[in-house]
């Protein structure tokens, strides 16, 4: 099962939406992991060296830092990006299909969006 993370502006309830029904996953918010407040290339630089697949609403400025790594060539496990209009119900069902059916690496250098 892959890694994942959310950035600080992500819907926590799609968080712990897939923690209830996915006990296993190790998916953790960017709060969790002491980030509070970090830009956007720290984030990506510590979900890069965790082996984490990001989850986004920002699609102004995160993609861009994404883009920017792969461009510099920098490891970048993968972004999905969700528009706020997604519902919470769908986001878990795509982030649920996700974990269980990618291979770690199954990402890399790529952004793409959710819903799947």
């Amino acid at each position: 099962m892959i890694r994942l993370a959310e950035d600080e502006n992500f819907n926590a309830d799609v968080l712990r939406g897939v923690r209830r029904r996915l006990s296993a996953v190790d998916f953790v918010s960017v709060q969790e992991a002491g980030l509070n407040g970090a830009l956007d290339p720290e984030v990506l630089e510590w979900a890069a060296g965790e082996g984490r697949v990001l989850f986004t609403h920002d699609a102004s400025t995160l993609t861009h830092f994404a883009y920017e790594r792969v461009k510099a060539g920098l490891s970048m496990p993968g972004v999905f990006q969700a528009g706020r209009a997604v519902p919470v119900g769908r986001a878990i069902e795509d982030i649920l299909l996700l974990a269980e059916c990618s291979r770690e690496g199954e990402w890399e250098g790529q952004v793409r969006y959710l819903p799947l």
